[in-house]
């Protein structure tokens, strides 16, 4: 069958280590089953993976992608929860398993024509719900999802400042907090990508590092170092900041006065539950939301959709079809 592995890794230019062709039909341990790929979309987790961010050299070759639609023999429409992890292990959330991992971590991934998760990875895809559209959902939409929800509390009437517009948990964050009633401002270097944040439902949009009119009540960070900053001096005393990433460097300086004076919140966030991506999913169908597409590709031409992730012009979900 057909799939996109990381062969090599490479930090500096990744698609080198990509290999694109046959690869043998994945097996099915106890509890796992088989299906077909109907779609799948990119993360940054995917180009890590290429630089051999979380991955050993004796693990390659490894099978890319952590997100799907997929269906199985007969004929029945999935979303593919991409955390292999166990409820029990985590006291209910398999975020917490110590052992948890990401389809493409310690198992093959979603690029392929063919994949094998277990059972209960495997979410019915409403019928109101294109199979592209519902792969962009198991990482970045949950992992924004659970940024607002579980672990940002947000409330409606709030003000949200979302920092980088542009990314898949970015655009994510502003479709979601809009239709749970907040305020959202967005920050971003790119004037489109503002723009279009703003056409995507974003209040405002300003740019990076910007005086803002006010204090706002959740930060939701991807970016790290670069934003951390000024993501502290935007929130009001008793405001929460989740973060979920640092694509701009993990080390920002940690300015302990202001957070213990304001008594500021600082949360972290790994994706999400299966239960939160079946929530996810209903309020997609009751609201109407979907996620923004950038760009698609056919699985062969998994090389160029790889590229146009890796360019950072892409505003929303770059996806993959067989």
């Amino acid at each position: 069958m057909l799939a996109a592995s990381v062969v090599a890794f490479d930090a500096d230019q990744p698609l080198n280590g990509l290999a694109v062709g046959d690869v043998p039909e994945p097996e099915a341990p106890d509890g796992w089953v088989t299906v077909s790929l109907a779609a799948a979309s990119l993360n940054h987790h995917d180009l890590w993976s290429l630089k051999g961010v979380g991955l050993r050299a004796e693990q390659l070759p490894m099978i890319l992608g952590t997100d799907a639609t997929a269906t199985d023999e007969a004929g029945a429409r999935y979303v593919v929860h991409g955390v292999i992890g166990d409820p029990a292990a985590g006291g209910g959330d398999e975020t917490f398993d110590p052992k948890r991992s990401l389809l493409s971590e310690r198992f093959p991934g979603t690029l392929a024509e063919r994949l094998s998760v277990p059972a209960r990875n495997l979410v019915p895809l409403p019928e109101v719900i294109g199979a592209p559209a519902g792969a962009c959902l198991p990482t970045a939409w949950l992992t924004a999802y659970r940024m607002l929800t579980t672990r940002g509390r947000l409330a409606a009437g709030e003000t949200v400042l979302v920092q980088g517009a542009g990314g898949g948990v970015s655009t994510a964050a502003i479709v979601l907090a809009k239709a749970m009633g907040a305020r959202i401002w967005v920050t971003g270097r790119d004037e489109a990508k503002r723009a279009h944040a703003v056409e995507l439902g974003a209040d405002e949009a300003f740019e990076s590092g910007a005086r803002l009119p006010e204090r706002v009540d959740l930060v939701l960070e991807s970016v790290g170092e670069a934003t951390w900053g000024h993501s502290l001096r935007a929130l009001r005393p008793g405001g929460r900041i989740v973060i979920c990433g640092a694509t701009s460097g993990a080390n920002p300086p940690a300015d302990l006065a202001r957070v213990y004076f304001l008594q500021l919140s600082v949360i972290g966030s790994t994706m999400g539950t299966r239960e939160e991506l079946v929530a996810l999913l209903d309020l997609c169908v009751t609201s109407g939301i979907r996620p923004t597409i950038d760009s698609t590709f056919a699985l062969a031409d998994a090389r160029d959709a790889l590229a146009r992730l890796a360019s950072g012009e892409a505003f929303g979900k770059v996806v993959v079809t067989p």
